[in-house]
């Protein structure tokens, strides 16, 4: 492949650009692998502006640089590090362009008998690509403030989903073994090999039929049982299709036709649980959308986890996705697909209760007390909006829609801090909903609940520092709450709250923090010496949340020259020694950023023997802990004077 090798070893912006391009030119994957596949495009596409920019701007990889001395030796270094960072990327992007053509050509059936062996070149790829924008110093590159930004996000989608690989779909592996080990399998279990592998019709079995005959010729004929797989499964699922629609040789209706042609159900309409597609999405208090049913099983399993991110989930409320049901029913409707049942019908068999006139009319005589009430008339409705909010996802809607939120907002600056808890705490509940956060903020409330989370009670702090975490979930509320004095506070409660209140101060710090503007205050507000402190009580319960906000803040200049000065090399070579697989791989992260630029730290690093809990971190750790903890051992081997002759 001379154009992917020549692409690797020139690692010039315009290069990479035409290598996002041509992923982003890649045709619709319409197999089994097409949910890792449209994550690793939509992912890659993200990075064109940073490369755009720095081709059109003349920055970049491979920029020269002057000067003499010293000062010209550290240059040539930093150019040659940059260098290697867009060269690993430039071949990543190439091997991603190998894989990605792999995955969606030849055998449908071929690639779901590999479904393993795909999902483990989608996270390798994936974790190729994060090693390398780890080489890129986006802090030394010509680049605007807001592309910084969103290269940091994206940088953070990558890190994410190289610490999960993308499990394989259960279901089509459950199915595939039925469907192989019975002589004639349930027709359901047909039906859905057909959705799932794209095999709907005579004619796409025709073609799937083609793709094993070329597979059996370019393979000489090796191996005979695996091909036989495959052509024994090919053949129940002609005969599943037939027996589905008898007449499709000699009769199609445009019904039937629409039927036939197999539209591909959009990624974002499929639940990430049982990838079908949603008839009641639901959202969870990460921002993360799901079929009610399938987190609802999940729940009831006792996680307490979002399966998707990981992330632990603040609460179990599910808040009903009103805008993507509306948009799966025009999708349903465009494509001859059957629509999802009405909003309502199911929901009101679950609980038995949705919001009736009755409802709107108890919640309409609530607010007529929040705006002309006396003051406990006015706290005694604050606190019943707050239970009703906390109950279900309609009351939610139903008490936005009513026009609680500007009225809730206005008692914040109660100067009864019972009323001021109950008013913070209702539009906590509230922004479990995603269309009342925008409300919450167009109302003015950033700077009132800022307020509370100054001034208020413990348990109106706390709550208040839940709420800002529920509304940085969209990005531009991040530079609003940030810029509102919200960060001092927070680390204020980090120091004094009730461990609840501590977490959800940590929370709401580490989430501010992804924008490049906030690790700047939350430094100048004297951050590192509460996480240090937080960092060495092992028994604090608070190690985990400290150690991803130092690794969130050393990315930061500022940030690493703070958390240098506190001296945390021991402590951190003490977690990458003892600590949890999390643990370790964060303080080998911050480790890293710290001794990466001053040769005074590596020396201090290498006296405590940090080479030997490296060593070993490279045997067992997290696979990014193990590139942290290499790119570490180089530089100790750097660091060593050479022999003398």
């Amino acid at each position: 492949m001379e154009m992917g090798d020549r692409r690797s070893d020139d690692p010039s912006p315009s290069r990479l650009v035409e290598s996002i391009r041509e992923i982003a030119s890649l045709p619709e994957c319409r197999n089994c692998c097409r949910k890792m596949y449209a994550n690793l495009v939509r992912r890659i596409k993200l990075l064109s502006p940073l490369f755009e920019e720095l081709r059109d701007g003349g920055g970049g990889g491979g920029g020269s640089g002057g000067g003499g001395g010293e000062a010209g030796g550290e240059e040539e270094e930093e150019e040659e590090e940059d260098r290697r960072g867009f060269e690993m990327l430039g071949a990543a992007l190439d091997s991603a362009v190998a894989v990605l053509r792999s995955v969606n050509q030849g055998s449908k059936l071929c690639q779901a008998f590999q479904i393993d062996k795909n999902a483990a070149k989608f996270h390798q790829l994936t974790g190729q690509i994060e090693a390398a924008l780890s080489m890129i110093p986006y802090e030394r590159l010509d680049i605007s403030e807001e592309v910084r930004e969103q290269i940091e996000l994206v940088h953070a989608q990558f890190k994410r989903a190289n610490g999960i690989m993308d499990s394989p779909d259960l279901q089509l592996v459950m199915d595939l073994d039925i469907a192989q080990k019975e002589k004639e399998p349930d027709l359901a279990v047909l039906k859905r090999l057909s959705e799932k592998l794209q095999l709907k019709t005579l004619n796409d079995l025709k073609k799937e039929s083609l793709a094993i005959h070329e597979l059996v010729i370019s393979s000489g004929g090796e191996p005979a049982d695996y091909f036989e797989k495959m052509a024994s499964l090919l053949k129940k699922l002609r005969t599943s299709v037939i027996r589905e629609s008898p007449e499709v040789d000699t009769f199609e209706s445009e019904k039937g036709s629409m039927k036939h042609r197999s539209p591909v159900i959009p990624d974002d309409f499929r639940c990430p649980i049982s990838l079908e597609l949603m008839k009641d999405p639901v959202i969870v208090s990460t921002g993360q959308t799901y079929e009610r049913s399938c987190i609802q099983r999940w729940l009831d399993a006792g996680h307490k986890t979002c399966p998707k991110t990981q992330q632990t989930l603040l609460h179990t409320a599910l808040t009903p996705n009103y805008v993507l049901k509306s948009l799966i029913a025009l999708w349903c409707e465009s494509n001859g697909v059957e629509l999802p049942e009405k909003q309502g019908k199911g929901r009101s068999k679950r609980s038995g209760r949705v919001a009736s006139e009755c409802d709107r009319a108890a919640i309409d005589a609530l607010l007529e007390k929040l705006a002309n009430g006396n003051p406990e008339q006015q706290r005694g409705a604050a606190g019943e909006l707050r239970l009703l909010a906390k109950r279900n996802a309609d009351n939610r809607v139903c008490i936005a829609e009513a026009g609680a939120i500007p009225l809730l907002v206005d008692l914040l600056s109660s100067p009864d801090s019972r009323t001021q808890e109950h008013a913070v705490t209702a539009l906590l509940n509230l922004s479990i909903n995603e269309s009342n956060k925008g409300t919450i903020v167009n109302a003015g409330a950033i700077s009132d609940i800022v307020d509370v989370l100054k001034n208020g009670s413990m348990e109106a702090r706390e709550n208040a520092a839940a709420t800002l975490f529920s509304l940085s979930v969209i990005d531009e509320n991040k530079v609003a709450i940030g810029a509102a004095g919200a960060i001092p506070a927070l680390i204020r409660l980090l120091c004094e709250g009730t461990p609840r209140g501590k977490k959800d101060a940590a929370t709401a710090i580490f989430n501010l923090s992804i924008y490049q503007g906030n690790k700047a205050r939350a430094i100048k507000a004297g951050i590192v010496g509460p996480l240090m402190r937080l960092l060495k009580d092992a028994g604090g319960g608070m190690v985990d949340e400290a150690l991803a906000i130092l690794a969130i803040l050393a990315s930061h200049l500022e940030g690493r020259m703070a958390i240098s000065q506190a001296e945390p090399i021991p402590v951190l070579v003490e977690v990458i020694r003892t600590g949890s697989p999390r643990n370790r791989e964060n303080a080998a992260a911050v480790l890293w950023s710290l001794c990466s630029g001053d040769v005074e730290q590596l020396k201090f690093a290498k006296d405590l023997r940090a080479e030997e809990v490296l060593k070993e971190l490279m045997e067992s750790g997290t696979d990014r802990a193990k590139r942290k903890a290499g790119t570490l051992l180089e530089l100790f081997q750097r660091a060593e004077p050479a022999p003398e002759l």
